[in-house]
């Protein structure tokens, strides 16, 4: 039996509508629909916080779904290409303060320059790497 069918049956069983579901772990009435019909799927946070809510083991909701146990398997890597982005971003704004205390102790002039530059356009980076992986948590 496919996550959708389970799904539906638990939040019935557990006396449920989709609109009390729905408020309960804070996402549309739509939300819980297209997860009913497999029209989409809930991340594993949500299909956590739904076992709880509906009272059944995760291992009886995943268990059988391959097209869920994928999407889990790719949300992981997903999170695993962000978290190594964040730190690349840090990694960026630690090495522009660094040039920035250099630039001061350096008197040729190329070196002078990229060491005047390199702070500026680090930061930019790792500000921009950090916003964006903010404001994808935001939506999520």
């Amino acid at each position: 039996m496919e996550i959708g069918q389970k799904l539906k049956e638990a939040r019935i069983r557990s006396g449920f509508t989709q609109e009390s579901a729905a408020e309960k772990i804070d996402v549309s009435r739509q939300t819980i629909s297209n997860w009913e019909n497999e029209k989409s799927y809930p991340d594993i946070v949500r299909v956590i916080e739904l076992s709880n809510l509906y009272s059944i083991s995760l291992d009886e909701l995943l268990k059988g779904d391959s097209k869920m146990l994928e999407k889990i398997e790719k949300d992981t890597n997903i999170v695993k290409s962000n978290l190594r982005m964040i730190r690349i971003g840090w990694l960026a704004i630690i090495l522009s303060v660094i040039l920035a205390f250099t630039n001061f102790t350096l008197s040729q002039s190329l070196i002078a320059f990229i060491s005047s530059a390199a702070p500026w356009v680090l930061l930019g980076v790792g500000v921009a790497i950090v916003c964006a992986y903010m404001n994808h948590q935001k939506k999520q």
